[in-house]
């Protein structure tokens, strides 16, 4: 799979005073990159915790549900668009549903 906005997460763990997530996202990326899922049910079987919340955005506990990814997932074109990343807390002041790339303040 590809990654769209991977810069994103990347500069993230470089701005940030908390680096815990850094070795947590750079396994993600790895796993995420050597992946070619074909719907939502292949994402589960390797992501079991991940949260499925519609046809294409799931939601990624990273660092022991410290940190939480939200991404768009086009199958067919075998692509991964990072979404919103942040802190398990800052999760709960969003709607995981409806918020966008351009909604992102990190």
């Amino acid at each position: 799979m590809g990654i769209i906005k991977e810069k994103t997460l990347t500069e993230y763990c470089k701005q940030s005073n908390d680096r815990k997530a850094e070795e947590s996202l750079k396994a993600w990326i790895y796993e995420v990159r050597a992946s070619s899922w074909k719907n939502s049910n292949e994402l589960k079987e390797k992501y079991g915790n991940a949260s499925i919340i519609g046809s294409k955005r799931v939601v990624f506990n990273i660092k022991g549900n410290d940190f939480r990814l939200i991404v768009d997932v086009e199958y067919k074109l075998k692509i991964v668009f990072v979404i919103w990343f942040g802190t398990h807390a800052a999760y709960d002041k969003i709607d995981a549903t409806k918020i966008r790339y351009e909604d992102q303040n990190t």
